[in-house]
């Protein structure tokens, strides 16, 4: 190829059709960053869903793929009563149904910008009869306004991504239950825990053929996974026939297929590799992460996934000094540039204390590191 000016869109599409581009591509997850900025009055409430926020990785010169957009909505027939309120930092959620009462509640915690679950919908097994009304008794409808504008937004800084829904046993476990509720129903409650994630997995379904028609070219499954929390016993019985078949459809309907793994690796790595996606992203490397950068390919055998991350979120803080985060850069892209199979990215979220010289110097390096070997 020729030396030309390419464009972060430009560089991601190489790598996600297994071509090379002129360097590494850079793209970078922002939202946590401008939560941040919002929290603290720098930037306004409806900052991330403008042209503005567009532009400011432009300017960043980060390319810009995260959107953090469901394109569907669900809906509860008249058996269900959905209550949602606020007390101070507390926001409470709650579902009156004939067959019971189910209420979750999440705390914002200021100093990190962010909230936690304090309580659960899932408690008990008796909540799963629950938990599966519920289900039964709810409509998927396209939402595709949010992607559509985004979409006219976009323009050569980077792709448009939509959120599919997780696997039903990642959802039980990030947002109904808990790994300590979900892992006593497993023994418990067998059958019970069965037939929801049954339930579950049909209300997905439709959900994710929403999402796969949505203006999104590429589409995330946002399963949050971390090895030490799941692990090859519970993949392979619950993770891999879901994530498997939706990696198909994606690709059957010539879009692109990411799965998020911003936790530990090892254990996990090799079977996602196997599973047919097209990215694993927000991967994180040792120091941080359990399983360094040169390693990951070794994880991966005969598949092509490409992976995405390599920069540990705290390395854009004063926490790390500017001689190490220059020399993670350098050794990340002295990986990356060997072949094209990696978008270098943060793992997982630049945090809300970033330093901006820090995400303006990476493109810096990339431009002086991240040139390909072979070319």
């Amino acid at each position: 190829m020729t030396d030309r000016n390419w464009t972060p869109r430009e560089r991601v599409l190489a790598i996600l059709n297994k071509e090379q581009p002129d360097r590494v591509p850079w793209f970078g997850d922002l939202d946590y960053w401008a939560t941040g900025l919002r929290v603290r009055g720098v930037v306004g409430a409806d900052f991330v869903q403008s042209q503005a926020y567009v532009d400011w990785h432009r300017d960043l010169r980060v390319g810009f793929y995260l959107q953090g957009t469901f394109p569907f909505r669900v809906q509860y027939d008249g058996s269900i009563a959905v209550k949602k309120w606020r007390e101070g930092n507390l926001r409470y959620r709650q579902f009156d149904t004939p067959y019971g009462q189910l209420r979750d509640c999440w705390q914002w915690i200021e100093q990190s910008c962010s909230e936690a679950p304090i309580e659960h919908l899932i408690k008990t097994s008796a909540d799963l009869a629950v938990m599966t009304y519920i289900i039964r008794h709810q409509s998927t409808e396209p939402d595709y306004d949010a992607l559509a504008r985004r979409r006219k937004q976009v323009g050569e800084q980077g792709i448009v991504l939509g959120y599919m829904p997780r696997s039903p046993f990642m959802d039980l476990l990030v947002e109904d239950c808990g790994i300590e509720t979900l892992t006593l129903l497993q023994l418990d409650a067998q059958e019970q825990l069965a037939e929801l994630m049954e339930v579950k997995e049909s209300a997905h379904d439709l959900a994710s053929a929403i999402t796969v028609d949505s203006p999104a070219e590429a589409l995330m499954i946002p399963e949050n996974l971390s090895a030490e929390m799941v692990g090859p016993q519970n993949f392979e019985k619950y993770l891999r026939r879901y994530q498997t078949r939706w990696a198909k459809n994606i690709a059957a309907a010539g879009k692109y297929s990411f799965v998020h793994m911003d936790g530990t690796l090892r254990g996990l790595l090799k079977q996602e590799c196997s599973v047919g996606l097209t990215v694993l992203e927000a991967l994180t490397p040792e120091p941080v992460g359990d399983v360094a950068i040169e390693q990951w390919a070794d994880y991966a055998g005969e598949s092509r996934t490409i992976f995405w991350g390599g920069l540990p979120g705290v390395y854009f803080t004063p926490l790390i000094d500017d001689a190490e985060f220059d020399r993670q850069v350098i050794d990340v892209l002295a990986v990356m540039s060997q072949e094209p199979r990696y978008v270098l990215g943060v793992a997982d979220q630049v945090p809300p204390d970033a330093l901006e010289a820090r995400v303006r110097r990476v493109a810096d390096l990339v431009d002086r590191y991240g040139r390909y070997s072979s070319r």
